[in-house]
């Protein structure tokens, strides 16, 4: 920690004209005398340091050595900003402030984050959340193996793998590693997986063929539905698939064929239809939509 702060110090000098020992102790959450040692580190290490006393004063970099803002442009440095607060919407605040100190050497990109372009990660459950991937992120870089309770449509399994990597992709959030019950590289929603654990126990990590790494593999939609819906429903069948999703048929009727992973899900979603929707394809999930519309209509 002690190198990352010092980095950090530096890389502050040299975007700011001036700083004093309190903001600096604030910043990297130590005392006053701790950034004192750091600036003799510092100043051991040939880093041209100047301490400033009085009113106005403070601490500075010798001129000369002042960071090159022409690196990036402010475009690329907004893109990498807003980037960073989204990662910042699941993280530790303060991590991610450092990082935005660290590259935010141009007033005018700061300037330019007042664009609409908001990214939020998090979820509703982003407490939790953002503990689990902060867990799973010390796994993966002690190389300890993990413990969970994961609930899916055939109810709940305990389950320990080898996390390799923690991924965003189809609006949620996983964890990717090798289970050793089941001998192989999984996927792992996080939103399903409770009762965390890091374990005392480390791991070798092994190696990851190249097929593996495709995760969209792992979330194949190979299973197809075709289904007729109500005009009405088109805007809903738009903001999930797309502007040219469906086709419409002679009847009035838009019909949409798609591909679809987790059946449970398929169906939850379909009945969020309610009569707007028939499903043709395929038959085992409309005679179960059929039988949960009966008994829907039997408990009232």
């Amino acid at each position: 920690m002690k190198l990352d702060r010092l980095l950090g110090i530096v890389t502050i000098l040299l975007q700011k004209d001036r700083v004093t020992a309190p903001y600096l102790a604030e910043k990297f959450e130590v005392t006053r005398r701790t950034i004192g040692r750091d600036i003799d580190a510092l100043c051991q290490a040939g880093i041209p340091i100047i301490t400033h006393q009085g009113g106005g004063g403070g601490i500075s970099i010798a001129e000369g050595f002042k960071l090159d803002k022409s690196i990036l442009t402010t475009d690329e440095l907004t893109g990498i900003i807003a980037a960073l607060k989204g990662i910042g919407s699941v993280s530790e605040k303060s991590n991610i402030e450092r990082t935005l100190d660290k590259i935010s050497s141009n007033r005018d990109a700061v300037v330019s984050l007042r664009e609409p372009i908001v990214i939020d990660l998090a979820s509703h459950n982003k407490g939790s959340l953002t503990e689990k991937i902060e867990l799973i992120k010390k796994s993966i870089q002690e190389q300890r193996f993990i413990e969970f309770d994961y609930y899916y449509e055939k109810g709940m399994t305990h389950r320990r793998i080898e996390p390799a990597f923690v991924i965003f992709q189809w609006a949620a959030w996983y964890v990717f590693g090798y289970c050793t019950k089941r001998q192989d590289f999984r996927m792992f929603k996080l939103m399903r997986l409770w009762d965390l654990q890091l374990c005392a126990e480390t791991f070798t990590p092994r190696e990851m063929p190249s097929e593996k790494r495709d995760f969209n593999e792992h979330l194949s939609d190979d299973k197809k539905l075709v289904a007729l819906f109500d005009p009405l429903a088109s805007y809903q069948l738009i903001e999930t698939y797309g502007l040219h999703c469906y086709t419409e048929t002679k009847e009035g009727l838009i019909r949409l064929e798609t591909g679809y992973t987790n059946r449970d899900f398929i169906i939850s979603w379909l009945l969020g239809f309610g009569d707007k929707v028939k499903v043709l394809e395929p038959v085992d999930i409309a005679e179960d939509i059929k039988r949960i519309a009966a008994n829907v209509l039997n408990s009232y």
